[in-house]
């Protein structure tokens, strides 16, 4: 029963974890009561490994429809055009990508700690100048 509610595309993805959370789920719960789920898990896991490979496999695992970490980046930015801008946000919210999720996720931290720095940087310079500013303006009068 539990055997058939997942298609093989969704089990391969399930060994690459690039389901939805929802669906990564479902999928475990389902392998935990099924044994001919696992063992056909375990089948499309030694098909893959020796070769056998379709164009949809070989996309989903090399990620082709993945946007670089610069473009998620120009997606944060909004400097991207507009329609790739849209498509990134397809790909984030309607695909559920989780790989590219995490890579935005990153990206936002880093950005707020790179803010952060500049912001601490800025007041450095700001403090170093001032007080030369100072020096020379005293040494005029």
């Amino acid at each position: 029963m539990a055997d058939s509610l997942f298609t093989d595309q969704e089990l391969l993805a399930y060994l690459d974890e690039s389901l939805s959370v929802e669906l990564m789920s479902q999928v475990e719960t389902a392998l935990r009561q099924s044994d001919s789920l696992r063992v056909r898990l375990a089948q499309l896991s030694q098909q893959r490994d020796h070769g056998a490979h379709s164009v949809g496999e070989i996309w989903r695992r090399n990620r082709l429809s993945c946007p670089s970490r610069s473009q998620l980046g120009g997606y944060l930015l909004e400097t991207l055009p507009p329609d790739y801008q849209s498509y990134v946000e397809f790909h984030l919210n309607q695909t559920g990508c989780r790989y590219c999720g995490a890579n935005l996720e990153d990206l936002k931290s880093s950005m707020s700690a790179a803010t952060a720095e500049t912001e601490r940087r800025r007041q450095k310079y700001f403090q170093s100048s001032a007080g030369y500013l100072s020096v020379k303006s005293e040494d005029k009068s």
